[in-house]
């Protein structure tokens, strides 16, 4: 009986190449080994940004479980972790054990509802809308954070997650809360969804480690040391101490320039950008499992959900290609085989498509930058329709979130849902000696209280290299990658 507990124990424990060993719970591992979240292990963590860095084939499935570890650490530093012994115990319920497994489930399951390629595909389908806009429907979006959601909450069968948690104790009503940060714990929201939270601690270290790149480089140790909870009215808050001001900005930077440098960046993006607009196509064709779709999979036939990963959405780009389907539309044929042979795209250059930075807070002038790139892609795409042939595209990438340190202080005001902005979910807050709290933002010793209000605006368009050819013959663009 000894000898098979200590091989379970060690069984239930994976190496991972940032942290090391991380034990899992019976939970986690029930979980980790059901349909759902194998199915992570075939979606790549950067979608197609492995076409610029072939080092990144990282997928999801590694990345959720060091978002859990690194819950798990903020727990442990705020003194809100349980022992090793509760936590591995499936019939300890006291509600500090129970708050404990669920915020590492919480962070666990935070991508189980990811689409193929990630965020790629996703914007297709929010874009799409097909059940956000259906009668009688919630109207709300098809993204992955609902689709999570969804599967958390409506698998209520064998090897179900619904079945798992209540097996084990966990409520799958307070798990979703925690997936889509609306639980009742500003804490734990915070843990799971803000400025410096679980995910992004994990995905900057993991996606620089992949890359090669070492933009994504802060000192994790030190950061975890200093999480501090606070007691602000009747609830409590996640801080960081003063002290690790520096270590912040550090982390931040990072973030500023990965997505700057390399989310951002015209020769992954075109890809990415390509691949949406194929989704987005094949959605209107019905060639693609729709969102109704995925969700009679999630209640019926999890194995066959299993598969809707990177390789069934790049075969079906392949089988259309191939079989003849996207002959009628020599534009979507030349994206496909764009996209097929990572060739053939350029990126659009010219006054009007610069990198800027922009104020958070002149809303009449970053308004007048956008309409201004959108006035310059309507220009070409007229171009396009009366001097280009049927096989020219034009793909447009204007920013949809913007690139920042953090949301300025004067946003964070303007857009607040509570009525104490210490509770809002996503700032930074920094604790003192003396007791009182700031936002980052708000902080004057601290650099980012000079960048709080910068937005990176980066503007990508896209076209064909044939359309490529003819702009610039035209002298209507400047260049291109």
């Amino acid at each position: 009986m000894e000898v098979n507990s200590i091989k379970k124990r060690k069984t239930n424990v994976i190496f991972d190449p940032l942290y090391g060993f991380i034990k899992l719970t019976p939970t986690e591992y029930e979980i980790i080994h059901s349909p759902f979240y194998q199915r992570l292990r075939w979606i790549k963590q950067l979608g197609f940004s492995s076409y610029v860095f072939p080092g990144a084939e990282h997928s999801r499935f590694g990345h959720s479980i060091g978002v859990m570890y690194n819950a798990h650490k903020i727990l442990q530093s705020c003194g809100r972790a349980v022992p090793d012994e509760k936590l591995m115990d499936v019939n300890c319920t006291d509600e500090r054990t129970l708050y404990h497994k669920s915020v590492r489930l919480g962070a666990l399951l935070h991508d189980i509802g990811t689409f193929c390629f990630s965020h790629t595909t996703e914007a297709a389908y929010i874009s799409f809308g097909e059940t956000t806009n259906m009668k009688g429907g919630k109207g709300l979006q098809d993204d992955h954070e609902n689709l999570g959601s969804y599967i958390i909450k409506n698998t209520d069968y064998e090897g179900g997650l619904t079945q798992i948690l209540k097996k084990h104790n966990i409520d799958p009503q307070t798990v979703s809360d925690l997936v889509k940060g609306v639980h009742s714990s500003h804490l734990a929201n915070q843990i799971l969804h803000s400025e410096i939270d679980c995910d992004r601690m994990d995905y900057l270290l993991r996606d620089a480690h992949y890359t090669g790149l070492k933009y994504g480089a802060y000192d994790r140790d030190y950061l975890l040391y200093h999480f501090e909870v606070a007691r602000v009215g009747n609830h409590d808050i996640l801080t960081i101490r003063s002290n690790a001001i520096h270590c912040v900005e550090d982390f931040l930077n990072s973030r500023f320039a990965w997505y700057s440098q390399v989310i951002r960046s015209p020769r992954g993006a075109k890809y990415d950008a390509i691949a949406e607009r194929l989704c987005f196509h094949f959605l209107e064709k019905g060639w693609i499992y729709k969102y109704s779709d995925l969700l009679d999979m999630i209640n019926n036939n999890p194995m066959r959900f299993l598969g809707f990963n990177d390789g069934y959405f790049i075969n079906l780009v392949h089988e259309k290609y191939a079989n003849g389907s996207l002959d009628k539309e020599p534009q979507f044929k030349e994206m496909a085989y764009t996209l097929l042979l990572e060739r053939g795209a350029r990126t659009v250059r010219c006054d009007e498509l610069q990198q800027v930075l922009m104020n958070q807070d002149d809303v009449k002038t970053n308004e007048r930058i956008f309409r201004k790139a959108e006035a310059k892609v309507h220009e070409i795409e007229e171009y396009l329709k009366k001097n280009g042939s049927d096989t020219d595209w034009i793909i447009s990438d204007l920013p949809k979130k913007p690139i920042i340190f953090v949301r300025s202080k004067e946003q964070i005001i303007k857009k607040k849902t509570m009525d104490n902005v210490l509770y809002e979910r996503d700032p930074v807050k920094i604790s003192f000696e003396d007791g009182s709290i700031k936002l980052l933002a708000e902080v004057e010793s601290s650099v980012i209280s000079r960048l709080q209000n910068l937005n990176n605006f980066i503007p990508n368009v896209f076209v064909s290299k044939s359309a490529y050819d003819l702009l610039r013959k035209a002298g209507m663009i400047e260049g291109a990658i």
